[in-house]
């Protein structure tokens, strides 16, 4: 089998399950690419109720992870993580085509 073209760590794919669960929700996160940021594209995530029908599906210890055909290509290879630090908790993607990124994490470059 093939490596996925971007995947869900265990640590994200646990506090998907634990935020869908408070709200009575699929575990089912989204990630988009969309232009903005301080960096020129910005990462958006959102729990979802099903698959559109373009977007890539890859799931870890249950929970689904749907990315759209457009944002797939800014993504390829990409491991979204759930990290938590002294500066908080949040969602972060290890993108390895990001030529740079930002200090808050959130938006990056190609």
């Amino acid at each position: 089998m093939s490596e996925p073209v971007i995947s869900l760590a265990p640590s994200a794919a646990a506090r998907v399950a634990t935020i869908a669960a408070k709200q009575a929700k699929p575990a089912i996160l989204r990630l988009s690419v969309e232009g903005g940021g301080c960096s020129g594209f910005q990462y958006k995530f959102g729990l979802a109720d099903a698959p559109e029908a373009d977007d890539t599906v890859t799931e870890t210890d249950g929970v689904k992870l749907l990315v759209d055909s457009v944002s797939l290509d800014l993504l390829e290879g990409s491991v979204v993580e759930y990290v938590e630090s002294l500066g908080g908790a949040a969602f972060r993607v290890s993108n390895p085509q990001a030529a740079s990124g930002c200090g808050c994490g959130s938006s990056f470059a190609i």
